[in-house]
């Protein structure tokens, strides 16, 4: 007869028992994210890397509920058997005839196989109770799976956030402000308060075949920030807006990554939960985009904890033009160029205190025609760092210099300044220079509670501009310099619960008018899904 695989339960316990410790473990502390993923906020990205670690102990327990299942058909099998055996008169005599020779007198003697039998009725409940228990936690945790047309599993995952907040002084931006502008108080109130949930995050993962050794996967993330349509309380019907949708090939050491995906050149933002339709101060230090390229990377080890990572990839050259049409794509003047931009990224990482250590250097190149001969080379040299000082205490930011690249965020989303009528051909341009970065210091004050500060700059070169372009022929206020600074308290008392209390501001300086400041205070509240 077939004996239960006791080992096989037991790891399938074990497993369930890590789950459950992992579990508890994130609802106790915050744990710093996260497949394509698609670029969104470093904190809910964390916290979305947490659940996948759930999602693939469950499979790796859902695997151990069928071998168990498995091994407790064959059981009843032979368990049937032995019945039918016990159950014939002749079969049951062969049998004590056999074990004992007492049977020779005619007295029958079943009590010589009872003894057999009975341990492995009791054996083959228990196995039954326990297959039960596990199978019954496994179905409660799997009841989150996404059914796909195909064979392939499918996970979803987002955020839903409202953001309350009040303003103080004029900004490009009620709920999202990424630059400061003048008011007319004697029209408009200094101060306004409102409320937004159209930060709130969709997304979607896939999880494909392994093709040629490499697990392949892919995800797209939505939020409602879009713009709004143009009806009563437009402003509650945010538009769907597409932030990130990629595909994935993950070798042991290699990845491939194809899609509208984050800036890999520019990793890292500043923790906030009142931006996430655009990065923290994205205009005012903090370079990114969600665009579209192909980039390959490759991890290896130069100790036992010592990684370096490498980049590069092509990305689609942008220049943060606007797009005149609503239906119809124009061609910007990267694109005109003929090729695409170029970026590349090496990073040096080890553990330390429990916490990542990280110092990366990067760079890019975009070719730009501004058409009637008008050429620029728009190019960045970029440093990010991750330092944790102390056993709470960490420090990370980023670094920049450049030159046309407003397709990065830089110098407020401006590339060139045109030195004549911008609708004339044969105006003059003349690419801008800027420089800038953030900072950030991370307390973290109990394990689910965290204290962070920013400060960030980006200062465009007033030398590029003075004596050649002016406000009249550069569609508005040309801005020099853009300086912001927050401080925010992060509490999650699950981990799939977050609430947060910001305060930010942001102090603008245009280059032929007198500078301008804009405060918010921000309180979120946000489910992760």
């Amino acid at each position: 007869m077939k004996s239960p695989r006791t080992p096989t339960l037991y790891r399938a316990a074990l497993v369930f028992a890590a789950l459950v410790a992992l579990h508890a473990s994130g609802a106790a502390q915050d744990t710093p994210a996260t497949a394509p993923a698609p670029p969104t906020d470093a904190a809910v990205h964390e916290l979305q890397d947490q659940v996948r670690q759930l999602r693939a102990l469950v499979d790796e327990m859902r695997l151990e509920n069928v071998q168990s299942r498995a091994e407790m058909q064959q059981l009843r099998q032979d368990l049937q058997t032995t019945r039918a055996l016990l159950e014939k008169p002749s079969a049951k005599s062969d049998v004590v005839a056999q074990v004992s020779p007492a049977s020779e007198s005619g007295t029958a003697n079943p009590g010589s196989v009872e003894p057999n039998s009975a341990p492995l009725e009791e054996r083959v409940q228990k196995l039954e109770e326990s297959n039960s228990l596990i199978g019954s936690k496994v179905d409660e945790q799997y009841q989150t799976k996404v059914e796909t047309a195909s064979k392939y599993r499918a996970r979803l995952h987002g955020i839903i956030l409202m953001n309350a907040f009040r303003n103080v002084g004029g900004s490009n931006n009620l709920d999202l402000p990424d630059y400061a502008q003048p008011i007319n108080s004697s029209v408009y109130p200094v101060a306004n308060v409102g409320a937004t949930l159209r930060q709130s995050q969709i997304g979607l993962e896939v999880f494909g075949p392994t093709i040629a050794g490499a697990r392949t996967s892919g995800d797209v993330q939505f939020d409602f920030a879009g713009g709004f349509p143009a009806t009563g309380n437009g402003v509650n019907f945010g538009i769907v807006h597409l932030q990130t949708a990629s595909m994935r090939f993950d070798w042991e050491h290699t990845s491939v990554v194809a899609g509208q995906d984050s800036l890999f050149l520019s990793p890292l933002s500043p923790t906030s939960f009142a931006s996430l339709a655009t990065p923290t101060f994205a205009y005012a230090g903090n370079l990114w985009g969600w665009t579209p390229q192909v980039r390959v990377e490759h991890r290896f080890s130069i100790s036992d904890e010592q990684t370096i990572t490498l980049q590069g990839g092509i990305l689609d050259n942008l220049n943060w033009e606007q797009n005149y049409s609503s239906f119809y794509r124009t061609p910007q003047a990267g694109e005109l160029s003929g090729q695409p931009a170029y970026g590349f990224r090496t990073a040096w990482s080890r553990p330390l205190r429990e916490r990542p250590l990280s110092i990366a250097v990067a760079g890019y190149y975009g070719r730009q025609d501004w058409t009637w001969g008008r050429y620029t080379d728009g190019w960045a040299g970029m440093a990010d760092w991750q330092i944790p000082l102390l056993p709470r205490v960490g420090l990370s930011g980023e670094f920049y210099r450049g030159r046309g690249i407003g397709g990065l965020g830089g110098a407020v989303g401006t590339s060139i300044v045109f030195g004549g009528d911008p609708f004339v051909p044969y105006s003059p341009i003349r690419g801008l220079n800027t420089v800038g970065g953030w900072s950030q210091l991370k307390v973290q004050l109990t394990p689910k509670l965290e204290l962070n500060g920013v400060f960030s700059q980006d200062n465009a070169f007033t030398e590029d501009i003075r004596g050649f372009a002016t406000d009249q022929n550069n569609f508005g206020s040309i801005i020099g310099r853009n300086r912001g600074a927050l401080g925010n308290l992060v509490f999650r008392p699950r981990s799939d619960l977050v609430l947060s209390a910001e305060m930010r501001r942001l102090r603008t300086f245009p280059v032929y008018s007198s500078s301008t400041s804009t405060n918010q205070v921000n309180l979120s509240v946000g489910i992760l899904f």
